[in-house]
């Protein structure tokens, strides 16, 4: 059996799958003011984006794909098509891509079509991609597969420190966050996903001490870390993932740590200077 995985573009694959066959990354919108309005697609350039965001006075804002292009994607030959959106709770792409799906069998008829809401973001997304991947090679049925992911996700944690939550906050992305103590830009929240809402989980004062907050999080809620990997996405901030990463790998036993660098939509929310890890 052949298959396919589509991704919508807030999903970081690493360079080795953004060229495979077997992948493709459905484009969100970006949107800065009336200065910027590109798709999020492999001619991102993060360097210019977050220039342009730093010296505009609106925020920053995405707009989902259409579920005509999500339908464009799964005309394939392949017989098992997985799809991974943004949480349903953050973005429309969850249900403009269960929209293209109904699309698609009104125009084609049957076809295995799966579509996940992550309930995460960013390399929240690539778990499950590579999950996906790992049981589609390991020869599972498709109603298996469907079974292990939905466990996979429940059972996914994801984590973040961010310089700034204003790109979130404008954008309604925070609605059970009642109240921030980052009144002073000295305190750094550490932000999860609670179902695919954001909610804070603590706090620090200083970014090194949030990330090291951060790292003491997934080490303690960790369950059989062993049999895992932990990836760790950042927005320009290599210095901060390789922290991370070092306070992780020097701890607990993990199957692998990837570090990846953030595209075009993490990079929107996440702003400069953001990071994301994920078990």
């Amino acid at each position: 059996m052949s298959y396919k995985i589509v991704v919508d573009s807030c999903c970081e694959l690493p360079i080795d799958l953004k060229k495979d066959a077997r992948f493709e990354s459905v484009p969100l919108t970006l949107i800065v003011g009336e200065v910027y309005e590109k798709e999020d697609d492999e001619n991102f350039d993060q360097k210019e984006f977050l220039e342009i965001v730093a010296k505009s006075p609106v925020c920053a804002k995405s707009a989902c794909p259409s579920p005509e292009r999500y339908m464009q994607a799964y005309q394939t030959d392949a017989d098992n098509v997985y799809v991974i959106t943004l949480s349903s709770h953050l973005s429309g792409s969850y249900n403009s891509a269960m929209l293209g799906k109904n699309l698609y069998h009104e125009a084609y008829g049957e076809k295995n079509i799966y579509v996940v809401d992550s309930k995460s973001a960013s390399c929240g997304e690539t778990q499950i991609a590579l999950k996906l991947m790992e049981l589609e090679e390991a020869g599972l049925s498709f109603e298996e597969i469907i079974g292990k992911i939905e466990e996979f996700v429940k059972n996914l944690n994801t984590y973040f420190v961010l310089d700034n939550l204003d790109t979130l906050r404008k954008n309604g992305r925070m609605s059970r966050v009642k109240a921030l103590v980052a009144s002073t830009l000295s305190i750094k929240p550490v932000m999860g996903a609670d179902d695919g809402t954001i909610v804070q989980r603590g706090q620090s004062v200083g970014i090194k001490k949030a990330l090291a907050k951060m790292a003491e999080l997934v080490m303690k809620e960790a369950v059989e870390p062993e049999k895992k990997r932990i990836m760790i996405s950042h927005c320009n901030a290599p210095e901060r993932a390789q922290l991370v990463k070092e306070q992780l790998e020097g701890k607990m036993l993990v199957k692998e740590i990837l570090v990846i660098d953030m595209a075009g939509l993490s990079s929107l929310y996440a702003n400069d200077g953001g990071i994301i890890v994920t078990l």
